[in-house]
């Protein structure tokens, strides 16, 4: 019942009104108010500070800053089998499996389709009959997203949508979630294949940015927009892109491609650069 009404509390908000404001409001640079953002956090979540490169965490100049933390280097292993898929992030696994035709599962019983999370693409039938994995960050995980292979970019596009929240709870109940909210799409070309990685957005994700294009969210006008193109090739493990709160990435891989290793089941916790798969 309560699991209802928070997804019923979430149509009635001003989702995209509620994000801009927490986005101005974690840029605020003013020590006190900054401060009292970050210790509100702590109260909230049990944050792993001895792993980040700055550990003092009312140290940074903001709450995003703070929020979007680096790692001190070597904190994460990278899979070093060149044939290993590296975890792009810390977080939980909500979904992986085989692509049924062009359908993905979101959540028992519920499912999603290529064409529309990938905004009807004219490589979008790539991916028909492939590998996904759809990897949940909460607040509290590090927040930047990493390669799960060395890749040439193709493409990056921004798509316009809702910002449910991405938890469980609203996955399990609200249809078609990954491709209704916000998103922000790539595609890479690898020795295994095309990879497409999407960042998906939620409730309070102030915005997504990505190395090479910077900020992308909020964007300027809310239509599908096929960002300029860069010419960016990122090693395994190199960072992508970062999300300024909690929300979700999916990885998908071409037919044959992908063999997820037994243990990458909805609720595994799983950490960046750890191996989720093998490529073939």
């Amino acid at each position: 019942m309560m699991s209802r009404l928070f997804v019923w509390f979430q149509h009635l908000l001003p989702q995209h009104a509620l994000s801009r404001l927490v986005l101005r409001a974690t840029r605020v640079r003013v020590p006190w108010f900054k401060n009292l953002l970050v210790r509100g956090f702590f109260r909230l979540f049990t944050i792993d500070m001895t792993e980040a490169a700055q550990s003092d965490p009312l140290s940074f100049g903001s709450f995003n800053e703070f929020f979007t933390r680096s790692l001190k280097p070597g904190a994460r292993a990278i899979a070093s089998d060149p044939r290993a898929i590296a975890c792009p992030v810390d977080g939980t696994v909500s979904e992986a499996g085989q692509i049924d035709g062009e359908r993905l599962l979101q959540a028992k019983g519920r499912y999603y389709s290529l064409t529309e999370l990938l905004a009807a693409r004219a490589w979008a039938n790539h991916f028909d009959g492939g590998s996904f994995a759809t990897l949940y960050l909460a607040p509290y995980n590090y927040h930047r997203v990493h390669m799960p292979l060395r890749g040439q970019l193709r493409e990056t596009v921004y798509v316009p949508g809702k910002l449910f929240s991405v938890n469980a709870a609203t996955a399990s109940l609200v249809p078609r979630l990954f491709a209704r909210n916000e998103r922000v799409i790539t595609l890479f070309d690898t020795a295994f294949g095309e990879v497409a990685l999407i960042m998906v957005g939620a409730l309070n994700v102030g915005s997504m940015a990505t190395v090479w294009a910077g900020d992308i969210t909020p964007a300027p006008r809310r239509t599908v927009t096929t960002l300029p193109a860069s010419a960016v090739a990122l090693d395994k493990g190199e960072e992508l892109g970062r999300f300024n709160m909690g929300s979700t990435v999916i990885l998908l891989f071409q037919r044959d491609r992908a063999r997820w290793h037994a243990d990458l089941r909805a609720g595994a916790v799983v950490r960046l650069g750890q191996s989720l798969g093998m490529l073939q």
